[in-house]
C-alpha cells in the first residue's frame, strides 16, 4: 500500500460527531468546574485578606498538580488504555468542590485547587485521545471542537459564580457538584464508546502510520519550537485570567460583578477563536495558523495597556480570538510530529500549558505586589513576539510505517 493510498483510507473512515461533540460538552463541564477557581479569586483576596502573590500561588497549586501528571497519564494510557479513567478523574475534580465550598482557610483553599488540578490531569489526555480518535481524519477540526468547549465551560464560570455565589455565600459553590454529576454521565457514554472501539481494533487489520519526513533531530527541535510558543501564549493568557478583573477594577472603577463581564469577554471570544483555528489549520496548513495566531495578536497586546474601558473591551476580545487560534493546530502538528504517542504528546502539551499558566500566575502575581497590576501588562504585551519562532517549523511530509 502506498502513501496515496494510506490517505485515502484514513479520509474515508467517518468522523464520529457524536462523540466529538459528547467529549466537547464533557470538557465544557470540566473546565466550568475549573473556571470557579480564578473567578473566586476577587471574594478570597477580600475574605482571607490575600496578596497577589498567595493569588498566585493558588493558581500555581491547580496549574503545577494538573500539569506534573498528565504527561505519564497520557505515556501509560498510550501503553494501556483505560476508557474510563475520566470519571475517575471528575471525582477528584468532586472533592476538590466540596472543599473549596467548605474551605476556612487559606490552606484549605490550596488543597481543594490542588484536587481539582489532578482531575484535570486525568481528563485532558485521553479526552484528546478520544478526539483524535473520533476525528475521521479532520483532526485540527476535531480537537477544535474538543476545545472549544472547555473554553466555553471557562467562560461561563465567571458569570455562573457572579450569580450564584457572589450574591449569597461560598458555600453555594456547592451548586456546581450538579455540573459534575452530569459530567460523569458523559464522560460514561464516551468511555463505553471508547470501549467498543478498542474491542473493534483488535480484529481489525492495523493501518499503516503515517510518520513525518523528518530526522529524529529535526522532530525535537520542532517539539521544543511548539513548547516555547505555548510558553508565550499561555504566560500571557495567566495575566488575563488571575489578574484582568483586578486590573479593570483598579483602573476603571469597576465593581467585582462588571469586573467578571469584562472576563468573560475574553473567555468567550478565546472560544470563538479555537474554532475558527481549527477550520482554518485543515484548510491553510497548521504552520501558518500557529504563526499568525501567536505573533498575531501583538499589536492589540501592545496597545491594551494604554486603552480606555471601552476600547479595553474591544482589544480584550481581539486578542482572545487571535492567540487562542493556536493551540488546536500546535497541539495537532505535534501530534503529528509523534504519532504513536498521540496520549504522552497531548498529556505533555496540555500540562506545559496549564504548567506554564501556573508558573505565570505566581510570577505575575509576586511582580505586580512589588510593581503595579497595570506594570505587568506592560511587559508581558511583548511575549507574543516570541511567536516568530514559529517560522523555523518545517512543512511536513509523511511516509507510510508500520
Amino acid at each position: 500500500m502506498n502513501t496515496t493510498q494510506i490517505k485515502a483510507n484514513i479520509s474515508q473512515s467517518k468522523t464520529a460527531y457524536s462523540i466529538l461533540f459528547a467529549v466537547s460538552f464533557a470538557h465544557l463541564l470540566n473546565d466550568l468546574i475549573q473556571g470557579v477557581i480564578p473567578s473566586m479569586y476577587p471574594s478570597l483576596e477580600q475574605k482571607f485578606n490575600l496578596s497577589m502573590a498567595q493569588i498566585g500561588l493558588l493558581t500555581l497549586c491547580f496549574q503545577v498538580s494538573a500539569s506534573i501528571l498528565q504527561p505519564l497519564v497520557g505515556a501509560i494510557t498510550d501503553k494501556y488504555p483505560k476508557p474510563f479513567s475520566q470519571v475517575f478523574g471528575m471525582l477528584f475534580s468532586s472533592f476538590g468542590v466540596v472543599l473549596l465550598a467548605y474551605a476556612s482557610s487559606y490552606i484549605w483553599c490550596l488543597v481543594a485547587v490542588t484536587l481539582v488540578g489532578i482531575g484535570s490531569s486525568i481528563f485532558h489526555p485521553e479526552s484528546s485521545r478520544v478526539a483524535f480518535l473520533a476525528s475521521g481524519g479532520k483532526r485540527s477540526l476535531a480537537q477544535s471542537i474538543f476545545q472549544i468547549g472547555g473554553n466555553f465551560g471557562t467562560a461561563l464560570a465567571p458569570l455562573l459564580i457572579a450569580w450564584i455565589v457572589l450574591p449569597n455565600a461560598q458555600v453555594y459553590i456547592l451548586w456546581f457538584l450538579v455540573f459534575a454529576i452530569v459530567a460523569k454521565l458523559t464522560l460514561f457514554y464516551i468511555g463505553r464508546w471508547h470501549k467498543t472501539e478498542l474491542e473493534l481494533n483488535k480484529t481489525k487489520t492495523k493501518k499503516k502510520i503515517m510518520l513525518p519526513d523528518l530526522s529524529s533531530r529535526k522532530i525535537n527541535i520542532s517539539i521544543v519550537i511548539l513548547l516555547l510558543l505555548i510558553f508565550s501564549k499561555f504566560f500571557y493568557v495567566a495575566s488575563i485570567t488571575s489578574y484582568f478583573q483586578f486590573y479593570t477594577m483598579d483602573k476603571f472603577g469597576l465593581n467585582e460583578v462588571q469586573a467578571q463581564v469584562y472576563l468573560f469577554y475574553f473567555l468567550i471570544s478565546v472560544a470563538v477563536g479555537t474554532l475558527l483555528g481549527g477550520v482554518f489549520g485543515d484548510k491553510f496548513g497548521r504552520k501558518y495558523v500557529i504563526w499568525f495566531s501567536v505573533l498575531g495578536a501583538v499589536p492589540f497586546t501592545l496597545m491594551l495597556p494604554y486603552a480606555d474601558l471601552t476600547m479595553t473591551g474591544i482589544l480584550i476580545v481581539i486578542i482572545g480570538l487571535i492567540m487562542s487560534s493556536a493551540f488546536p493546530a500546535i497541539l495537532v502538528y505535534a501530534q503529528e510530529l509523534l504519532p504513536k504517542k498521540i496520549g504522552m504528546i497531548s498529556g505533555l502539551f496540555y500540562g506545559f500549558a496549564f504548567g506554564m499558566g501556573g508558573l505565570g500566575s505566581a510570577v505575575l502575581g509576586w511582580w505586580a505586589d512589588h510593581t503595579s497590576i497595570e506594570f505587568i501588562y506592560h511587559v508581558c504585551a511583548y511575549l507574543p513576539l516570541i511567536g516568530i519562532i514559529a517560522y523555523f517549523l518545517p512543512n511536513m511530509k509523511h511516509v507510510g510505517s508500520k
